[in-house]
């Protein structure tokens, strides 16, 4: 009869030879496809990320905005990414996945489809003619007319294509904000470009006189969403990847000159101003731990991207929302829920209406009903 010692051990052989023929072959493949995988990360500047998911601390707030929210137009919009109300008429339009700008009638949330750009709107705005300016991701600047006229502004700037034409505004005297969130990825590999690291974006102008583009910034880390501010004195954008908004001058003695506007408590998308003193910030997800370690490290961005391109659907977002900061950046009220990612927001009366790029439907919240409240 074998001892038990040597009973175990040849057990435990047993148990082990077919666990490492399955395990050593997979740790190998998945060894050789991320050293041959040509995706490349590098190192996000550290000290210009914002690191805390309290960044709006002390705000109030609704940190479960989903309770006493409707859907709008459930089912025949997908991906609303954007939102421009049009006060005359009682009407919100916005861009979706196929290309689709639709408008959705307050008063009965009827949804029309308007006019299809053949590719992806993204930011929209009205110039001072009523019509509509639209940073569309695949075919670049264009505008819309109220006849459902499509006129290309521009596509490019000294030479570089736009690949990624993303947030718009206008300001008084008719020029045109912009960005170009990357120079190098499409809007279907978007999230390469803030897993790589690399400064890709640039944010510019656009004079519809002279039809003259001018580069203001460039170098930068997927610009979003952009505001002019009341005062016509600077212009604010969004860095998803920096986690921050930016001020662009362009009056005054600073015209020419940046610098930060706010930090916020996650990755930021488009960003409107409501005309009462409040600028409304989309939250696309929360910068928690899990963030800021994928953040730091660059090796664990290039395993999420080889992921990605084999998981399509696999999403880390969480805790997404609205930001409300005023007119110096600093934060007033917060509306998020752990189940939701959103990419833009507008305030039209006591309503808050809410845009995401993955879902087929605007959020509406009532918020007097629901209000933010003090953090307890």
């Amino acid at each position: 009869m074998s001892e038990p010692g040597h009973v175990r051990k040849t057990s435990s052989s047993w148990l082990l030879t077919p666990l490492f023929a399955i395990v050593l072959p997979v740790a190998a493949a998945a060894a050789v496809l991320f050293w041959l995988d040509p995706f490349e990360p590098v190192q996000i500047p550290v000290h210009s990320t914002s690191r805390s998911a309290l960044a709006a601390a002390g705000t109030i707030r609704n940190d479960h905005m989903l309770r006493g929210s409707d859907k709008v137009g459930e089912g025949h919009m997908m991906g609303p990414e954007d939102l421009v109300y049009d006060a005359a008429t009682g009407v919100v339009y916005t861009g979706c996945v196929d290309g689709w700008i639709k408008r959705v009638r307050l008063n009965d949330s009827v949804v029309e489809d308007w006019v299809n750009t053949g590719g992806r709107p993204l930011g929209l705005a009205f110039d001072q003619n009523g019509d509509l300016i639209v940073a569309d991701a695949d075919k670049g600047l264009l505008r819309v007319t109220r006849q459902k006229e499509i006129e290309v502004l521009v596509v490019e700037n000294e030479g570089s294509k736009f690949r990624l034409t993303d947030g718009v505004d206008v300001a008084h005297d008719g020029t045109i904000y912009f960005t170009d969130a990357s120079s190098k990825y499409s809007i279907k590999d978007s999230i390469l470009d803030i897993l790589e690291g690399n400064p890709n974006g640039r944010f510019m102008s656009y004079d519809p006189t002279t039809k003259r583009t001018t580069l203001l910034a460039h170098d930068l880390y997927f610009p979003n969403g952009v505001a002019v501010s009341p005062d016509q004195h600077f212009v604010v954008f969004c860095e998803t990847a920096l986690v921050k908004c930016m001020k662009y001058f362009i009056r005054g003695p600073k015209k020419g000159s940046m610098e930060k506007f706010c930090d916020l408590p996650g990755l930021p998308d488009n960003i409107h101003y409501d005309g009462q003193g409040q600028y409304w910030i989309g939250i696309a997800t929360a910068f928690g731990t899990d963030l800021d370690v994928l953040f730091r490290y660059p090796f664990l961005r290039k395993v999420l991207a080889i992921v990605t391109k084999h998981v399509p659907s696999l999403s880390v977002v969480k805790n997404g929302g609205v930001l409300a900061v005023d007119l110096e950046g600093k934060p007033t009220a917060y509306y998020y829920d752990p189940k939701l990612t959103l990419t833009s927001g507008i305030k039209i009366g006591n309503r808050l209406y809410c845009g995401s790029i993955i879902y087929p439907f605007l959020l509406r919240l009532d918020t007097e009903q629901y209000p933010a409240l003090p953090a307890i």
